[in-house]
């Protein structure tokens, strides 16, 4: 089986770098015309970014070695390729199915790039595998001391149920749950990005190297195709899979009143995108704005990576939108459009 771990464009054709074993990779183009990107993706492909990377490779940028990815990606034909252009650009981005792994549109999809919290992503796969859902987790000064986006009213010295703070890494994006729950997992904070790394390795992240469980440093980078491999190892957790497609949640809290409010930055949920399934957004100033996100109408289910957007709800909502109509010939769900922006 061979694994498709590049994908650029050169004039008209769609070319993609599989992997086909241990060190050994081989290039093939797919078609024209309508699976085309646009000229000046065309152009910045011309030199394939994964062939920087070497990710022929048997290992990961830190020299561990590679899994086989659960998730394999597969270029769609040129009936089923999308054909979407932005006058401004995300800087990467992957449009795929989440069940046959099929490829719909791709933009320097092995770039590798800061991700901001959507490192958070790999935080709740660890978490989840490695302790059980009725736990409680201490909540250190650490914790508590946490910048950038938070949750806020993390008590100090107490405890606070796994699922309260798994709904605060994935909505608000608490770089305090992160921290918490890092900790719970590996008890320090440094063995835990280590299981990170190795995590990433074993999914056959090629792309990805974690230095933190929130994101919050700029270090912390990966690529659209790795990230499509995370999706999928998320959304194969039962116990994510209710959190990630939340708009809001009202969880019990050690507060007074004993509940606690938090609501999800993802634009496809936060305004109602039909279908939303999750699942995660990023921010900072080297990252710009970054989505994950999921969706599935009719029994379709697809993602949308989108790099440093300056209109991610709205290009997550193009791509989407062509490919449940375009693609899978589904009928347009009538909805208002996402604002622009965020």
């Amino acid at each position: 089986m061979t694994v498709v771990v590049g994908l650029f464009a050169a004039g008209k054709a769609l070319f993609v770098l599989h992997r086909t074993g241990p060190g050994r990779s081989v290039v093939s183009a797919q078609g024209s015309g309508e699976g085309q990107l646009t000229s000046r993706e065309s152009e910045q492909g011309a030199t394939p970014t994964a062939a920087k990377l070497n990710l022929s490779a048997s290992a990961s940028r830190l020299g561990l070695p590679l899994g086989r990815p659960a998730l394999e990606l597969t270029p769609a034909g040129p009936a089923e390729a999308l054909t979407v252009s932005f006058r401004h650009e995300p800087r990467a981005g992957l449009v795929f199915n989440l069940d046959n792994g099929r490829v719909l549109w791709a933009r320097e999809a092995t770039r590798v790039l800061p991700v901001a919290s959507l490192v958070k992503m790999m935080t709740a796969l660890l978490v989840v595998r490695s302790l059980p859902g009725d736990a409680w987790v201490f909540i250190t000064r650490r914790a508590v001391n946490a910048t950038g986006s938070k949750v806020g009213l993390l008590p100090l010295h107490k405890r606070v149920s796994l699922r309260a703070l798994l709904y605060g890494l994935l909505l608000p994006s608490g770089n305090d749950a992160a921290i918490a729950l890092a900790e719970a997992v590996s008890g320090s904070i440094g063995q835990f990005v280590a299981a990170m790394n190795t995590e990433a390795a074993k999914l056959g992240l090629a792309c990805t190297r974690f230095t933190s469980p929130d994101g919050l440093d700029d270090g912390n980078s990966s690529c659209a195709v790795d990230l499509a491999e995370l999706a999928y190892a998320d959304l194969s957790q039962p116990q994510l899979v209710p959190i990630a497609r939340s708009a809001s949640a009202i969880v019990p809290f050690p507060i007074k009143g004993g509940r606690l409010y938090l609501y999800n930055n993802n634009p496809l949920l936060r305004y109602g995108y039909p279908g939303a399934t999750g699942l995660k957004t990023g921010e900072t100033e080297a990252a710009g704005l970054c989505l994950v996100g999921t969706a599935e109408r009719n029994h379709v289910r697809l993602g949308v990576v989108l790099l440093h957007s300056p209109e991610l709800g709205r290009q997550a909502e193009a791509l989407l939108n062509q490919a449940f109509e375009r693609t899978y010939h589904q009928p347009p769900v009538l909805a208002p459009p996402l604002p622009r922006g965020r």
